[in-house]
């Protein structure tokens, strides 16, 4: 029985720049609408939350994990319905620069075609990130 709900694929990319570089960049909300396309074109900063205001899928809220100096870059994406979407994200030494990984999950009742549309938005967003830090 495949249970599509469990269903996980790794994107990842190499940025030569260090894992420190990488995890100031990417861990800062306010960067992401440069790289994080995927949650749209802009981000604001309400009460201490902060929101993908121009979202393809609405108004969400982003609330990443505490830093800390394991590059651990997970963070919640809680969309209009109120549903919440826990996406892993890790930056990982790999030489003298990093690898950042993005678990994309498969959510329940997600078809194939928007598993593999999940799947290329992450990797695209990967792809700018490495363009802006890895020139």
């Amino acid at each position: 029985m495949n249970d599509t709900g469990r269903q996980s694929r790794h994107v990842s990319v190499h940025i030569d720049r260090t894992v420190d570089e990488v995890y100031a960049y990417a861990s800062d909300p306010a960067n992401l609408p440069a790289w994080a396309h995927g949650l749209g074109e802009s981000m604001e900063q309400v009460d201490g939350r902060w929101f993908a205001a121009s979202s393809p899928m609405g108004r969400v809220e982003v609330a990443f994990v505490p830093r800390n100096d394991l590059g651990v870059l997970d963070h919640h994406v809680t969309l209009p319905s109120g549903q919440t979407v826990h996406n892993p994200v890790r930056v990982i030494a790999d030489g003298a620069g990093s690898e950042v990984v993005f678990t994309v999950r498969r959510q329940p009742g997600t078809s194939d075609a928007d598993f593999e549309r999940d799947a290329s938005t992450v990797a695209a967003d990967l792809a700018r990130l490495k363009e802006l830090l890895d020139p």
